[in-house]
């Protein structure tokens, strides 16, 4: 977890939406994602995920253009950033895709594949890569198939899912009814499969710093 007395980069950049937010919601909007993030702490979702010295699940994915992309086939090539986003919809999750390809050239110097995972849709999942300009690998895990393994993922308060399914239509964006979304975890996968690094937070606005990321693949040599 980040140093919250010591921001970094990307939580400076994170901090501007925090203060946009907090200045047009409602103090009952306010109060409806505060009982969200409180209600992703209490689930249990945090003890559930994977973590440092666990083993990596292998999954295959279609990515942005309907090709496979194997986890443990990326393994042969290097360590992997395996990172989750809510969805092309939230502020921080373009944000921090902005971040991670700023810091792309370093990841790929250290022989690492950066893989982002999102429970939307493969033509959503696509604009959001077109719109950022991502060079990087975007998987769509509809139904979070691949998120449960991963143990990251977690069910909207009623209150939350009603501005979320009002607002863009989250149902509509991820193929499902459920209203679950995965943590924005983000791990550091070495060659064997072994979890290396993980950031895990019940607060959706909280990210992995790009610096942080690449200081744990730079650990792997």
């Amino acid at each position: 977890m980040e140093n919250k007395n010591n921001k970094g980069e990307l939580d400076v950049l994170l901090d501007e939406v925090r203060q946009s937010g907090a200045a047009k919601f409602t103090d009952k909007k306010k109060q409806i994602y505060a009982d969200g993030i409180s209600s992703v702490a209490n689930s249990g979702v945090l003890d559930s995920a994977l973590k440092v010295g666990d083993k990596a699940h292998d999954f295959t994915l279609k990515n942005a253009l309907n090709k496979s992309v194997t986890l443990y086939d990326q393994l042969k090539n290097g360590p992997v950033v395996l990172t989750w986003y809510r969805g092309g919809w939230c502020p921080y999750c373009n944000i921090t895709l902005h971040a991670l390809q700023d810091k792309l050239p370093e990841f790929k110097q250290e022989g690492a594949t950066l893989l982002a995972l999102t429970p939307e849709l493969p033509d959503n999942s696509l604009s959001t890569s077109e719109k950022n300009e991502l060079e990087f690998t975007v998987l769509s895990d509809v139904k979070n198939i691949v998120g449960k393994q991963y143990g990251v993922v977690f069910t909207l308060t009623d209150d939350v899912a009603t501005i979320y399914n009002a607002g863009f239509g989250l149902n509509k964006v991820n193929g499902d009814t459920s209203n679950q979304l995965p943590l924005a975890a983000t791990y550091v996968i070495d060659t064997n499969g072994t979890i290396t690094y993980a950031f895990l937070d019940a607060d959706y606005t909280q990210r992995a710093e790009p610096l942080e990321i690449l200081s744990a693949l730079k650990q792997l040599k």
